[in-house]
């Protein structure tokens, strides 16, 4: 397995240096080329027709993707940064385009995405006289980027978009947001760059990767938890080995999850409770100790008490500061596990303590197998991973949109490769689902696509199966069909003993509104027709969804809100 792990190269291409000349979105787009980028994901506004035309006119052309909302550009370039590790870059036109973006950026924020998004604005020569879509737009971005600014002359517009592509890039990745006055773009300029300074060295710090394998030495229920830092920092392989070396018991989350194949001895997420509840270790690398991690209290179940916790982020600025671990490590994630896993030594304890967490990973699967197979009518929706797992290929993209259905799919669906699983991260925002399907078709365009989307999440972003179809991009939807908002309906019921606003139409035709935009789908009410409708869904070679009628009395059994 090790041997066929795929692991994104961190991306750091040479300063860029040179002559630019033509209109400002030419300069934009000649920059944006040398980092790597080779899609723009728009929606047209004639503010960044300049940027369309930089885009389309040297050989090679860069590919324009434009869709129905600018959220699902955003999201499709967010989507390019996680399954890459680069920056992707959505381009959209001014006031209610970018504001129509502000989710999509946020939610990059909150993942650690790198993505560039530009926005175009209303002209610097005509600026506070009422213009259309006049608005002083980065203030707006900057509590959700890494840096947000304007470029009020052409000649600059190539520096900025080098710095943009090269801030996203750098640990901690995230989103920036880079806004060119319309003129600005229009007009001509030549121009000559410098180089940038090289990155700033990343080495952890050698005595902090001491204490942390020290910590991780003494431990007698050592558990690692990777994060999706440890894929976005170039990590996977180096993690793998980690544990493989050191031979503890792994949860993952996030872009984390595949690190460890689905079915590998360490992986402990099926047992993740006891793993967590009963550790005096927990090992953090590559995520915040947020709401998914009970905020960093582990321990503390079946009388055990409250674990130690070392923090291994990818940057100082990533360290938890609500809590003080027992150690912290920060830089190159690679050089750290490898640091921490040469120097540590587990004790006996650790090991057995592996093999029971392994046996309790293992009870729990088959425990599953009986509701896997379920044969509920209405369909209960463990039965569609149980189906789905079986047609799904090693290297298939699978993509959570959703609330209470995806939350099935955290549980039952495990990659078997690093870089293959799409949610929209601590930010919880819906409507990720068609932008994210066409980043995976694009990343991987021979490997199986997957969407899992509630009857909830569809409604945000349906619409841009449009793109899908215009751009020639096959995807499998499928969607779990419950007629209600899952994660409000039981919690409010449960503090009031009612529920408003939670209700949605029952087996609404959401293949049909599939079919009407040029694909593929049909509704399963029947458990024993899930898989040939999933066959027949992979092999139609169009975006195509299986809108399964599902049991809105089996809710996903929720320990958390997330608060």
């Amino acid at each position: 397995m090790t041997a066929a792990m795929s692991t994104p190269q961190v991306f750091a291409p040479p300063p860029f240096a040179g002559p630019l000349s033509g209109h400002g979105g030419s300069h934009a787009v000649e920059v944006a080329r040398h980092h790597g980028i080779d899609t723009m994901f728009t929606l047209s506004g004639g503010h960044v027709f300049p940027l369309y035309d930089g885009a389309v006119k040297p050989e090679p052309t860069m590919r324009l993707i434009d869709v129905r909302h600018e959220q699902t550009a955003v999201f499709a370039a967010e989507g390019v940064g996680k399954l890459t590790g680069r920056a992707g870059l959505a381009v959209v036109t001014a006031g209610p385009g970018v504001t129509n973006a502000v989710s999509g950026v946020a939610t990059a924020r909150f993942s650690g995405s790198p993505l560039i998004l530009v926005g175009g604005r209303a002209p610097d020569s005509r600026w506070g006289q009422g213009l259309l879509q006049e608005l002083d737009q980065p203030p707006m971005l900057e509590p959700v980027t890494k840096r947000a600014w304007t470029v009020h002359d052409t000649g600059g517009i190539g520096a900025a978009m080098d710095e943009a592509a090269r801030l996203a890039n750098d640990a901690h990745r995230g989103p920036v947001f880079l806004d060119i006055p319309m003129d600005r773009l229009y007009d001509q300029a030549e121009t000559e760059l410098s180089a940038a300074a090289p990155p700033a060295d990343r080495s952890p710090d050698p005595g902090r990767i001491a204490e942390a394998a020290r910590l991780l030495g003494e431990a007698e229920r050592p558990v690692l938890v990777y994060g999706s830092d440890v894929w976005l920092d170039g990590a996977a392989q180096a993690a793998l080995e980690a544990a493989e070396e050191l031979g503890v018991p792994v949860v993952t989350n996030g872009q984390g999850r595949g690190v460890l194949p689905g079915g590998h001895r360490l992986l402990a997420n099926r047992a993740r409770g006891a793993a967590l509840g009963r550790a005096d270790l927990v090992v953090v690398v590559g995520t915040p100790l947020d709401f998914r991690l009970g905020h960093g209290l582990f321990g503390g179940k079946d009388d055990f008490p409250l674990a130690r916790v070392v923090h291994v982020a990818d940057s100082a600025g990533q360290v938890t500061d609500h809590m003080t671990p027992a150690a912290a490590v920060w830089g190159d994630l690679s050089a750290a596990l490898r640091g921490i896993a040469g120097a540590a030594a587990p004790t006996a304890s650790a090991r057995r303590w592996c093999t029971e967490i392994a046996e309790a990973a293992r009870a729990a699967a088959a425990q599953d197998a009986d509701v896997l197979a379920s044969e509920a009518d209405p369909i209960h929706p463990a039965r569609i991973y149980g189906e789905l797992n079986r047609i799904l290929d090693d290297d298939a993209v699978v993509i959570g949109d959703g609330g209470d259905f995806v939350s099935y799919a955290g549980k039952y669906v495990e990659p078997k490769r690093p870089g293959r699983w799409l949610d929209p991260g601590p930010f919880g925002c819906l409507g990720t689902g068609m932008g994210y399907s066409a980043a995976a078709r694009l990343t991987h365009p021979s490997s199986q696509v997957v969407t899992l989307m509630g009857d909830g999440a569809a409604g945000f972003s349906l619409m841009d199966v449009d793109t899908l179809v215009r751009h020639r991009l096959p995807v499998v939807m499928v969607c779990g069909n419950n007629g209600i908002w899952g994660l409000e309906k039981a919690p409010m019921q449960m503090l009031y003993g009612y529920d408003v606003a939670a209700d949605l139409t029952p087996q609404t035709r959401y293949d049909e509104v599939v079919r009407a935009l040029g694909g593929g789908g049909e509704l399963v009410t029947d458990p024993e027709q899930i898989a040939p409708a999933l066959r027949r869904a992979f092999d139609s070679g169009v975006p195509y969804m299986v809108n399964i009628a599902t049991d809105p009395e089996n809710v996903y059994p929720r320990k958390t809100m997330g608060v």
